[in-house]
């Protein structure tokens, strides 16, 4: 009898059915995959025996009692577990987008001055009515040439309103005369008024180099209260007040002075020390600032003050098919009867009750001025005669009519209001780390040993099964032809 090369030998009176072979690929079935177990454990043994992860080593360790392995499995779950659930903590912080504001000071050597926008509180010069201007001359309304040609209201405004070489009686600009000339014309809802340092006249933007008074703009105002139209009613249009009302923004910033300006009275002169704001928001999710430009045809530069305007100058459009003189674009000017009947009750609805319409967000990117105000009476006893000289006025006049407004920065040093981002992935890869350290001795080469015992196990796994699968082909083959060699005897 001639004897198979294994473990296992075929009678001779057997024969070579399906179930012999089944029983055959089964044995050698259990036996490969007891041998892949083995050098799984093998392995794994090894692994953790060096392993620099902390007590992995003392669950597998022979000098240790099975009380002391037990121990070192319990103390090696519990810190993982806290591992896991301080990282699973941070995750789901950073996933909330916390933000953080830091607020600080930086110097300059020098700044950009802000532009300053005032308007006179009178829309119109009495002195220069007309009896056509006059004519039904009621609340805005037909307002007509004596042919009953409407009036148009933009250049009635502009030649009824005040006049800056009239009302300017001295400026200065860093100790150096300036004239109305340094002046822009604007439209308000206050009429017509005047920006110093706009940047639309094309010259460059004025600096300063010193902080104080006397390093910024002082001009002196004729504010010609004698020109003021008489209060026949109370309308929505009536102004009890007499002065100027100022704003001072960006360049970049369209004036909105009617709901930003602060105001100034006659008779006083008024300092206005100025901190240049500069405020740096985040876009969601971290913040709620607008990063986009801005979607208008009349601005380029996205500002709360040109998302209002432009929000109101197409409420107008939409409700009454004009627009108002100060609103821009190229839709007609709305007449005195749109004033009187559409236009002013809409904005002054838009302005006070319907908050939904207009949502404008805050840019990302802003500047702003933070402003203290003192002032002093003027003119002095001492000074009164000498003014009231000078231009050629009376005193009460002077006193009645006359004010300083003096600008300037406090010092050379800007506010910078920055939000950041409080937790990022590199925070959260530190805390983790920490965490690793701390609770299980762990590293990122620690990590690379895992994936090196996976992939050693992987490896060996696959070579370990394809050398038995071969093996165990050749077996079956090696018994068929035992079996027929002993048929043949």
């Amino acid at each position: 009898m001639v004897t198979a090369p294994t473990s296992e030998s075929i009678s001779p009176g057997s024969l070579p059915n399906d179930a012999q072979e089944t029983t055959i690929q089964n044995k050698t079935g259990k036996r490969r995959t007891s041998m892949l177990k083995q050098s799984w454990m093998e392995i794994t043994v090894a692994f953790m025996r060096r392993t620099k992860v902390h007590g992995l080593m003392y669950v597998f360790s022979p000098d240790k009692t099975l009380t002391q392995r037990i121990l070192w499995l319990l103390a090696f779950f519990v810190c993982v577990s806290l591992l896991f659930t301080w990282s699973w903590n941070r995750i789901l912080y950073l996933m909330s987008y916390p933000a953080v504001t830091r607020i600080k000071m930086e110097w300059t050597h020098n700044m950009s001055f802000p532009a300053v926008t005032f308007c006179n509180h009178n829309l119109f010069r009495v002195s220069s009515l007309t009896k056509v201007d006059l004519y039904h001359c009621g609340y805005w309304m037909d307002l007509m040439h004596q042919n009953h040609s409407v009036l148009e209201k933009s250049l009635m405004i502009g030649r009824l309103g005040h006049q800056l070489e009239d009302m300017l009686l001295e400026c200065r600009f860093r100790g150096e005369n300036c004239t109305h000339q340094n002046f822009t014309t604007i439209y308000t809802r206050y009429g017509k008024c005047y920006t110093f340092n706009s940047g639309l006249d094309g010259n460059p933007l004025l600096t300063t180099l010193k902080g104080g008074t006397g390093n910024g703009l002082e001009i002196m105002l004729d504010i010609q209260q004698d020109e003021y139209l008489p209060v026949w009613g109370e309308t929505d249009e009536t102004s009890y007040e007499a002065g100027i009302k100022v704003q001072i923004h960006s360049q970049d910033e369209p004036p909105f002075i009617d709901q930003l300006g602060f105001g100034v009275a006659p008779g006083f002169q008024t300092f206005v020390s100025c901190q240049q704001q500069l405020l740096q928001y985040l876009p969601p999710p971290w913040g709620d600032c607008k990063s986009t430009p801005i979607d208008s045809e009349f601005f380029s530069t996205y500002s709360i003050t040109a998302c209002r305007i432009d929000c109101e100058t197409r409420y107008l459009v939409e409700n009454c098919n004009c627009r108002m003189v100060h609103m821009p674009g190229t839709s007609m000017v709305c007449t005195p009867e749109q004033y009187k009947d559409c236009a002013d009750p809409a904005l002054d609805f838009l302005v006070e009750k319907d908050n939904d319409y207009c949502v404008c967000e805050t840019p990302c990117n802003m500047i702003r001025y933070g402003k203290e105000l003192s002032m002093v009476k003027i003119p002095s006893k001492a000074s009164a005669k000498y003014l009231a000289k000078k231009f050629n006025k009376t005193e009460q006049y002077i006193g009645e009519n006359v004010l300083v407004l003096d600008i300037f920065f406090e010092a050379l040093n800007y506010e910078k209001i920055e939000q950041k981002k409080a937790y990022e992935i590199a925070g959260l890869l530190g805390d983790i780390g920490g965490q690793m350290g701390l609770f299980i001795g762990a590293s990122v080469l620690t990590i690379l040993e895992i994936f090196d015992y996976l992939y050693e196990v992987k490896w060996k796994h696959s070579h370990l099964f394809n050398h038995l699968k071969v093996f165990s082909s050749s077996t079956v083959e090696l018994m068929m032809m035992n079996y027929l060699n002993l048929i043949k005897k």
